[in-house]
């Protein structure tokens, strides 16, 4: 950070008092990140309880201590926790982004009293490609399963965004185990999709947690799957939820979005 914009956050920061913060931060709740704002807690009530920064704790050790001169965009920041955290090891530039404006004028409020110089924008995971960029780090933590089109949008992280270093997160349900599977099953296969341990993703019709922007939820195995598909090389698994990956290139051979011979053949009416 030059020199005058960190006097810029500093001066921004000195000029809230505890009672000023307090008064702001019941103004914009609720909140779902519970940040500490010089003292003043932002979700002391959370019914996860001091979330995100439990969460943080469990993988922090698998980030880079100094980010010092990289790049990071937090997808789906909602109130900063992320952000804030990754500006304190040193990141030259943090971008977080997300689509509700509410979040994002939480998020802006908190990086000032932190005195942290992090940008903030309104753009849907959808849209990343209007960024025009890649990071060292990106961030994608508690979006997928908010995500009507979940594959897509590790398909748009990898196309458009992902320089280096993914660090993914998703609510998981079903089961933690991962089944050995084959590359290929013949039609007639229909009892590996019963195993506990193969890839699924849950679709939630209605709302779950009281929450109607749950759309999906994976098991473990459909996590993996879903990165792995996606172009991404899992080489931590840090945290039950929290995956750190590499980004590689797509094999060949199966491209997002392809039509196969066999479908054409279908779709023409030709023999298959």
């Amino acid at each position: 950070m030059r020199g005058g914009a960190m006097e810029r956050c500093v001066e921004g920061a000195a000029k809230w008092t505890r009672e000023q913060i307090q008064e702001r931060v019941r103004g914009l709740g609720p909140w779902f990140h519970n940040l500490d704002l010089r003292g003043v807690k932002t979700a002391p009530d959370h019914f996860l309880g001091d979330y995100p920064a439990f969460k943080w704790r469990g993988f922090a050790d698998a980030v880079p201590a100094d980010l010092t001169g990289k790049t990071v965009l937090d997808i789906g920041c909602n109130a900063g926790f992320y952000s804030l955290e990754m500006k304190r090891r040193g990141a030259a530039r943090v971008l977080g982004i997300d689509s509700d404006e509410d979040y994002l004028a939480q998020a802006r409020f908190a990086a000032e009293v932190s005195g942290a110089d992090i940008e903030f924008r309104n753009l849907s995971v959808y849209d990343v490609g209007s960024l025009g960029e890649r990071f060292d780090l990106v961030l994608f933590l508690g979006v997928l399963y908010h995500l009507r089109h979940p594959l897509l949008a590790l398909d748009l992280l990898h196309e458009h965004v992902v320089g280096h270093t993914l660090i993914f997160q998703s609510m998981q349900r079903g089961s933690a185990e991962v089944a050995p599977l084959e590359e290929d099953f013949p039609f007639s296969e229909e009892e590996i999709f019963d195993e506990a341990g193969y890839p699924r993703l849950h679709f939630v019709e209605h709302s779950y947690a009281h929450d109607p922007t749950n759309w999906w939820v994976p098991n473990r195995a459909c996590a993996e799957a879903m990165l792995r598909s996606a172009g991404f090389e899992i080489v931590n698994h840090p945290e039950p939820e929290v995956y750190l990956c590499r980004r590689r290139e797509r094999a060949a051979g199966r491209p997002p979005g392809a039509v196969y011979p066999a479908r054409r053949a279908f779709v023409k009416g030709e023999q298959a």
